[in-house]
């Protein structure tokens, strides 16, 4: 049986969970996968008196990389800076890096993968989309066979959660997020998840993996929730939806990527609609396969740990012969224009004919179409010509989106 040292960085919600699961549990993943990774050193600079695993503490980063028995380092500090910093350092060592942390995956992935490759270790991040959802080592191996066309899904809990009780339990953004963070699901400082950098972070390490090349985070066009109102979840019940906050990225047939995270009227019958409260749900899809669906806890200690370890556990495996993985730059031109990718867009019936969104999009030739019998809903740009760019031109002329008009996403 394999035994090799392991070290975690940061010993907050996500690192203490690691932690747990590799103490606890660390019989049974020898039983079951014939490695028993053993927890040596836990970083941090804080103390932890009352902890049994206090005596693994430490603030010597140096002590740990000179430590021969450690083989895989754990970073769950979170951001850009240190943790990019320790996680270089631990690369060039020789030693697997295994991260949740999202942001400093979409921010220096490519270059970590790439410093990985050199050294002939592995620099995995399962943990860092969908919390305990697999996903990455399902693009990655399981779908290999596949052309990959769309990815996309609730990639945000806090924001699902806010959502989800605005829709169930008319409750205004500001109440929902409220509660929110009275249950631990939204940070006292929320910004990054409402206004959806979280998502679209996530969004572009699954592009990535997608379609083969670095997809910058900030080439995405992100949206968040805090203008949705009872109008909008009015317009998106009316036409048997419900309103998400959706990561979108598509293979466009010249090759070319469109993505973009917006609130949007979700149709019920779509796929991923089913995750509600702070749950997600992934969707993908193949030329081979078709639609392949990801859903569960999107985050949490435990979910979050479990999706680290089986990191931990495959890079000490002995998987040497999966390919390693490398991404490259994007080339110029391969994003679509935010402003030149098609949409759908709901409307409620008005009466007020001069500055009225629907009458100017209607007399250009965008539709207008009723939605359903009885319904006061109109849908608008069903033909796939109306883009972005073009609703932009015709809110602005109008003095900005109306409250209750919301973009719609159909089931597929």
């Amino acid at each position: 049986m394999s035994v090799a040292g392991v070290a975690i960085l940061g010993y907050g919600v996500v690192g203490a969970g690691t932690a747990r699961l590799l103490t606890a549990g660390r019989a049974g993943m020898a039983d079951r996968t014939g490695v028993s990774p053993e927890l040596l050193h836990i970083v941090d600079i804080r103390t932890f008196p009352q902890d049994p695993l206090e005596p693994l503490v430490t603030a010597d980063y140096d002590a740990v990389l000179a430590d021969p028995r450690v083989r895989v380092v754990v970073e769950t500090i979170g951001g850009t800076g240190a943790a990019f910093a320790f996680s270089k350092r631990a690369l060039a060592s020789g030693r697997h890096v295994v991260t949740s942390n999202k942001e400093l995956v979409a921010e220096h992935g490519p270059e970590l993968l790439e410093l990985a490759a050199s050294h002939g270790v592995r620099y995995l991040f399962e943990a860092s989309v969908g919390g305990g959802i697999p996903i990455i080592h399902p693009m990655r191996h399981c779908l290999a066979a596949n052309v990959i066309h769309t990815v996309s899904g609730i990639l945000n809990g806090t924001t699902n959660y806010i959502l989800t009780h605005m829709d169930q339990d008319d409750m205004s953004f500001a109440a929902a997020l409220s509660e929110a963070q009275a249950h631990g699901f939204a940070e006292q400082r929320p910004e990054a998840d409402i206004e959806g950098l979280d998502a679209g972070r996530k969004l572009a390490i699954l592009s990535s993996l997608a379609f083969g090349v670095a997809v910058p985070w900030r080439e995405i066009h992100t949206e968040g929730i805090a203008a949705i109102d009872a109008a909008g979840i009015d317009t998106a019940a009316q036409a048997g939806a419900q309103v998400k906050l959706f990561a979108r990225a598509s293979r466009m047939a010249d090759g070319r990527i469109a993505a973009s995270v917006q609130p949007v009227a979700l149709s019920c019958t779509h796929p991923v609609c089913c995750a509600s409260g702070v749950n997600n749900a992934i969707a993908v899809e193949g030329d081979a396969i078709g639609t392949a669906m990801f859903y569960g806890p999107g985050a949490g200690a435990l979910p979050t740990a479990s999706a680290v370890v089986s990191d931990v556990l495959e890079c000490l495996g002995g998987e040497d012969s999966l390919p390693r993985l490398v991404w490259p730059p994007m080339p110029a031109g391969r994003m679509v224009p935010f402003e030149a990718q098609p949409v759908l867009v709901l409307g409620m019936r008005t009466a007020k004919p001069e500055k009225d969104l629907g009458a100017v999009l209607a007399a250009a030739g965008y539709g207008g179409r009723p939605l359903g019998d009885g319904k006061e809903v109109l849908v608008f740009g069903e033909d796939g010509t109306l883009t972005e760019g073009i609703l932009a031109g015709a809110a602005a002329a109008c003095g900005g989106l109306p409250s209750g008009w919301i973009r719609f996403v159909r089931g597929s």
